[in-house]
């Protein structure tokens, strides 16, 4: 049972996709160092990486003891390693008004 309603072509540098709406949910698949896996995105409000999140990572800045009895630093040791430094300020800076990543810890 389907309900067929269209589809679309999704480009992106060098990669493109195409999809139909209404069709069977696709299998994982996966062929060298990609992967492909269909179903339905979850629902809910969207999270984006802004001031509210680097508010609780500046709160940590450069606290050096961050471990899982912390929730290393309450996520703000985006790496876990070394505290909360330049190499987490990077990670974040990487992420910034993005959707937030799946497991992003400064929710």
């Amino acid at each position: 049972y389907t309900i067929d309603g269209g589809g679309g072509l999704s480009t992106g540098g060098q990669y493109t996709i195409t999809g139909t709406i209404g069709q069977p949910d696709a299998a994982y698949s996966r062929g060298g160092n990609y992967e492909l896996l269909g179903g339905f995105w979850p629902g809910g409000p969207f999270c984006f990486v802004d001031f509210e999140h680097f508010a609780g990572f500046a709160d940590y800045w450069l606290y050096e003891i961050c471990d899982e009895g912390n929730n290393w630093c309450d996520g703000a040791d985006l790496n876990h390693l070394d505290g909360v430094n330049g190499v987490d300020l990077r990670l974040f800076v990487e992420e910034w008004l993005c959707y937030c990543p799946a497991g992003w810890p400064l929710k």
